[in-house]
C-alpha cells in the first residue's frame, strides 16, 4: 500500500492593504434591471425586496440560483422586473462584500438602506 503525502504548503493570502480589481455586474436599465435590498424571506423561492425606486416587490428566486446562492436579509441584489406585471421581479444576481463596498464608494446604491 502506497502512502500519499498531502500538500502541506500554506497558501498565500492577499494582504489587507492592497486594493484588488473588482468586477461588478451593473444593471441594464433598458432590460428593466435595478438594485434592491432583501427585506424578508417568505420561504420556498419567494423573497420581498425593497427596490431602488422605493417600491417593495415580491421577487422570485429562479431555479438556477435556488440551491446555489443563499439569500439573507440586508443582502444587495440585482432584480429584473417582469414586463407584464411590474410589481413582481426575478432575482438575477447577489452581490458579495467587496462588490457592495465598491458600489457604495462609487455612488451606485445611494438611497438604499444597506
Amino acid at each position: 500500500m502506497a502512502f500519499h503525502r498531502r500538500n502541506t504548503r500554506k497558501k498565500k493570502k492577499p494582504s489587507a492593504g492592497t486594493d484588488e480589481v473588482v468586477r461588478v455586474r451593473l444593471p441594464h436599465k433598458d432590460e428593466g434591471e435595478m438594485f434592491g435590498v432583501v427585506i424578508q424571506l417568505h420561504g420556498s423561492n419567494q423573497i420581498k425586496i425593497l427596490c431602488k425606486d422605493g417600491v417593495e416587490r415580491m421577487c422570485r428566486i429562479p431555479g438556477k440560483m435556488r440551491k446555489r446562492v443563499w439569500m439573507r436579509t440586508n443582502d444587495l441584489v440585482l432584480v429584473k422586473l417582469w414586463d407584464f406585471q411590474p410589481i413582481k421581479a426575478d432575482v438575477v444576481w447577489r452581490y458579495i462584500g467587496n462588490q457592495v463596498e465598491w458600489l457604495k464608494r462609487n455612488g451606485y446604491v445611494e438611497g438604499l438602506p444597506i
